[in-house]
């Protein structure tokens, strides 16, 4: 810590009734001469004065930061872009595509879809298991 921080420090740290010694005999600057007390006096903030002047200020509008940081509803360009570009590839095109992106591995890979059998009716009519019937029980 530089001694100034330390000098800081310690006036915080004294009770509130103790009169300050003089500015130059406090910090032990007292001979170095009167340039040095007046630079040192006019860099010393005042209470009374305020610095912040209104000579090269903008005046900001409280109205126009709002508008500024109001958020922008895109949606109606969105759509029309979305919207403007009908084309859509053929789907050997795209089946090609994703084959591509689809990795080597047999996880990353669909599962083959298999066609389901329709159950097959009876070739046999009602007539047929009558005339097996008599041949083989040999009912009449």
């Amino acid at each position: 810590m530089s001694a100034s921080l330390l000098r800081r420090g310690l006036e915080l740290l004294e009770p509130p009734g103790r009169a300050k010694a003089p500015l130059g005999l406090q910090r032990g600057q007292a001979a170095r001469g009167a340039a040095g007390a007046a630079r040192r006096r006019k860099r010393a903030p005042e209470p009374g004065t305020n610095k912040a002047t209104v000579k090269g200020r903008v005046v900001k509008s409280a109205i126009e930061e709002y508008h500024k940081k109001k958020p922008v509803n895109h949606l109606r360009e969105n759509l029309q872009y979305m919207l403007k570009g009908r084309l859509v590839a053929d789907k050997a095109v795209t089946e090609q595509v994703l084959a591509q992106n689809r990795g080597r591995k047999s996880k990353d890979q669909p599962p083959e879809k298999t066609e389901k059998k329709k159950p097959e009716g009876t070739v046999f009519t009602e007539e047929d298991f009558r005339k097996f019937e008599r041949e083989y029980f040999g009912v009449p």
